[in-house]
């Protein structure tokens, strides 16, 4: 992840370590991956659900849980 814009909690990155489709709260077909481009404060405000696990961010050395974050702004996909 690299941040876009500070004052505007603006942050951009790439999903990896494969992405799925859910379909029906099921882990569905693999899919191509994404970059987001997305406002953090934004985000956070549209948490839906947080897991009971914790994980260790890669991009900034923070844990959090798995979240369920709608409307989140992914802005493109890669070729393959």
């Amino acid at each position: 992840m690299n941040i876009v814009n500070p004052q505007e909690t603006t942050i951009t990155g790439m999903t990896r370590n494969g992405t799925f489709l859910i379909e029906d709260g099921k882990v569905g077909r693999p899919i191509k991956n994404l970059r987001f481009t997305q406002n953090i404060c934004e985000a956070l405000s549209n948490v839906e659900m947080i897991g009971n696990d914790s994980k260790l961010s890669d991009a900034f050395g923070v844990v959090t849980p798995t979240m369920k974050i709608k409307n989140f702004n992914f802005t493109s996909k890669t070729e393959f």
